[in-house]
């Protein structure tokens, strides 16, 4: 998927950032949960024309439904956690992070 990126350890949060972190991590947690689990219950429903998803333990699905349903919502859980993980980190770096000074190359200009 193209060149990636290496950021120095430098950017990780230490300290006393992690342990503010932790309550917005927390609910931001929750938040995608929810969001996962709507987003995934619209598209179920779109997709198999039925309100409920099959439970593992149903007899009334098939073992290949079951097992459809179960990996589309973990893919659709992982989507929306690593969305929420990342703009709730993006966001929470933009409100606790100083101005940064403008870097050598802009000041050269």
């Amino acid at each position: 998927m193209g060149s990636r990126r290496k950021k120095a350890r430098g950017g990780e949060m230490t300290g006393a950032l992690k342990i503010a972190y932790k309550p917005v991590g927390l609910l931001s947690g929750v938040v995608g949960g929810i969001l996962a689990s709507q987003v995934f219950g619209l598209i179920w429903k779109r997709i198999s024309d039925e309100d409920e998803t099959p439970a593992p333990l149903s007899e009334d699905y098939g073992t290949r439904e079951v097992l459809f349903a179960a990996a589309l919502q973990g893919a659709v859980f992982g989507l929306v956690k690593a969305a929420v993980d990342r703009y709730g980190m993006k966001g929470f770096r933009r409100f606790v992070d100083k101005p940064r000074p403008p870097s050598s190359a802009a000041v050269a200009r």
